[in-house]
């Protein structure tokens, strides 16, 4: 897995905020980092404690339609990415889940996680596509005036 330089927390936020605005993203496709950091995002989101299948896959269709909506995902390869990058722990037989605890989670998870605990993901995210939506309008904008100046 792709190691940060700097562990501070702006950093993976920065790299976060510019994959949260996207759309149509494959998790696969991702570099190992950026990966993680969408898998952390998603995490964040998450109950702690024990969930049956029917409530991960509740709590990840949310997602998918909130924060995780950049992802070209549905909840069940979502919830096979979780478990398999070490976010997510299920029992032998995938009837129980539950978001694994910080301390458990791996080094390279940690960074990530260390960035999101406490945070309003669903706030964040929002805000982020606020302000790409805005610099979008804002460059449509001066596209058209310059256009309209050329004629």
């Amino acid at each position: 897995m792709g190691q940060l330089a700097d562990t501070s927390p702006e950093l993976p936020l920065d790299l976060l905020a510019r994959l949260a605005v996207k759309k149509g993203v494959g998790i696969g496709l991702l570099p190992d980092l950026q990966r993680q950091g969408v898998l952390g995002l998603v995490w964040a989101t998450l109950p702690t404690g024990n969930m049956n299948e029917k409530q991960v896959n509740l709590a990840l269709q949310t997602a998918l339609a909130g924060v995780a909506a950049c992802l070209k995902a549905d909840h069940v390869e979502l919830r096979r990415w979780l478990v398999d990058a070490g976010w997510l722990q299920r029992d032998g037989y995938g009837r129980q889940y539950g978001r694994v605890a910080y301390e458990a989670l791996h080094e390279s998870c940690q960074h990530w996680a260390l960035a999101l605990v406490g945070l309003d993901t669903s706030a964040w995210v929002a805000q982020q596509r606020q302000q790409a939506d805005a610099l979008r309008a804002s460059r449509r904008l001066a596209w058209t005036g310059q256009v309209a100046a050329r004629s």
